[in-house]
């Protein structure tokens, strides 16, 4: 069983370089498989060039899928990274 959330991108300079590096290092510190959803493409949180290939901008719903042995853990923790970075 995966869990996912959506998360509104408030920064108004949308995902660019440094958040998404700190992005792909949080993602990186679970088990589970970690993917983003922006309008029709999708990413491997853990990569960062998937993640900048999103091309993320303010305003965007990005929807965060968790698939793994910890998952709970991990959708809290990106949950919370995501509102205090983005």
């Amino acid at each position: 069983m995966s869990l996912e959330f959506d998360f509104t991108v408030k920064d108004p300079e949308g995902m660019h370089a440094r958040p998404a590096s700190l992005l792909v290092k949080k993602a990186q510190e679970y088990q589970s498989e970690v993917k983003l959803a922006v309008a029709d493409k999708t990413a491997d949180a853990k990569r960062i060039f998937g993640v900048m290939g999103l091309g993320v901008a303010q305003g965007d719903v990005v929807k965060v899928t968790v698939d793994g042995p910890d998952e709970a853990e991990a959708q809290k923790g990106l949950h919370e990274f995501l509102e205090e970075n983005l």
